[in-house]
């Protein structure tokens, strides 16, 4: 139905065939139709296609609001916010109504007084889905004059009496009328706060200043918890947990390959490839390749973590980590490449360091003390992390050739100030150092077909994949690292 063709009064809309139904009726439903057509249910949603989403498509199913558990970074919010997609897309609506008013069974004061004075002549609105959501960060300071409302003092003021409903100013959630209302965090929710949500949900009338306010709302309700407020503090009142349908347990990503696409859809891109820096005739931003290799590391890094006894499994490690990781490392790698003049740039192990920064903010350690400062609890999982990830991907035997020629008395220094040339140099005079580069899988190491900035990421790779096997040795020196036998 265009917007020229949609019903503009009631009689319209009655003679139109429209009928009301519930919020629930109308996830349902609408969700049905994605099944059978073969849709996504929550597009962009990955890693919870055989554990966390066929849960929601039952609680919606049966008509259950949803409390979400899990740690953070686990896409509670994502998908409370993705459910606005089995709505309708348009919702008409008394013209005038506070709280997205039924045509045929209005709830606000002002709405059941247009259509008592307009009768079949009411204007109607038509809302979008996108508006039909509302969500709130559950905090101890939040009131009831939040979420439910409160009495205006104006109203008052030009000789309403307070238990006149035309003296409320509502809340959060009564505007979320024919809606879905999201509160996370909802332990952090005051009890007396969740007293009156409840009475709203369950009994549909809220005490306010003293006096009762029916309040009929349709409201599809979806809280947040984490896993430790929800069940250790007690915190959540019983009847309020008892009203929440379904409880739906998510989880981090359990592949590698689930982190890194979550990481490629989420991370920040820039529109600057292969755009001018600064004044025009400036250098050219050049583009940032992460071969497989690494890819496989940053997201080997966060899985480490995640089971890292030094670091707080109750607070979790959310995949935020891997993607403020992999934006740190290509910011590096360009870096070095602008500075050294090339055309591309690729992460090596000596950018590792620069990871320090982008994950001590986002872990909880279980102790912290002048023995183990949170850097080096992060740096021996990224060691451990590495060496997990050269395990998988070089059979060490494969390496003799490179470990003679370092007998031989061969010494290469690496460093974020080494152009890319000098690695492929090495390609040429460390035997059986080209065949291991292209055994990584990144590319085909032919003559005049290799790119020097991920060669160079590979040779790195492999050295100090070597060292943590205990094949060679290596010493820190100024600006790079030095690798002999």
């Amino acid at each position: 139905m265009s917007i020229a063709d949609r019903p503009t009064t009631i009689a319209e809309l009655r003679t139109a065939g429209w009928r009301s139904r519930s919020v629930k009726d109308e996830l349902r439903a609408n969700l049905l139709v994605r099944l059978a057509t073969g849709g996504d249910v929550l597009p962009g949603i990955i890693g919870f296609d055989d554990t966390v989403i066929p849960a929601i498509e039952n609680a919606i199913l049966a008509g259950h609001d949803i409390v979400f558990l899990g740690e953070r970074g686990q896409a509670k919010t994502r998908m409370a916010r993705l459910l606005v997609g089995l709505l309708d897309e348009w919702l008409p609506v008394v013209a005038g109504g506070e709280l997205n008013d039924d045509p045929f069974a209005p709830v606000s004061p002002a709405a059941r007084a247009i259509v008592e004075r307009e009768g079949e002549a009411t204007p109607i609105d038509w809302l979008h889905r996108d508006r039909r959501y509302a969500e709130k960060l559950a905090t101890p300071d939040i009131t009831i004059a939040d979420l439910i409302g409160e009495v205006d003092p104006i109203k008052v003021a030009e000789g309403r009496y307070l238990s006149d409903e035309l003296t409320l100013h509502y809340g959060l959630i009564p505007r979320a009328n024919r809606g879905i209302v999201a509160i996370n965090e909802l332990p952090d929710l005051a009890e007396r706060i969740q007293v009156g949500l409840l009475n709203v949900l369950e009994e549909r009338d809220v005490q306010i200043r003293g006096f009762t306010v029916r309040l009929p709302l349709d409201l599809y309700v979806v809280a947040s918890a984490n896993p430790e407020d929800y069940t250790s503090r007690g915190r959540i009142i019983t009847p309020l947990k008892d009203r929440l349908g379904s409880q739906v347990r998510t989880h981090y990503p359990r592949s590698l390959d689930h982190e890194l696409s979550i990481v490629a859809q989420e991370k920040h891109r820039f529109a600057d490839v292969a755009a001018p820096v600064g004044e025009e005739g400036g250098p050219t931003v050049p583009p940032v390749v992460v071969p497989p290799f690494f890819e496989e590391l940053v997201a080997e890094i966060t899985h480490l973590a995640r089971r890292s006894p030094e670091i707080s499994q109750r607070s979790g490690v959310s995949v935020r980590v891997s993607i403020a990781n992999m934006e740190v490392l290509e910011a590096a790698a360009l870096k070095r490449a602008v500075r050294l003049g090339e055309s591309v740039a690729a992460p090596r192990v000596s950018d590792l360091g620069a990871i320090i920064a982008s994950t001590v903010g986002k872990v909880e350690l279980e102790s912290v003390g002048d023995e183990a400062p949170e850097e080096r609890i992060v740096e021996r999982v990224i060691t451990k992390a590495l060496y997990a990830t050269f395990n998988r991907r070089v059979t060490l035997d494969d390496l003799d050739p490179i470990v003679d020629a370092f007998e031989d008395g061969f010494i290469i220094e690496t460093g974020e100030r080494t152009p890319s040339r000098e690695y492929v140099t090495w390609l040429r005079e460390v035997p059986g150092l080209d065949d291991a580069v292209a055994r990584l899988g990144t590319f085909d190491v032919t003559d005049g077909a290799q790119e020097p900035a991920v060669v160079a990421s590979a040779v790195e790779f492999l050295l100090e994949g070597l060292h943590l096997a205990r094949r060679l040795n290596k010493e820190r020196v100024p600006g790079g690292t030095v690798y002999h036998r």
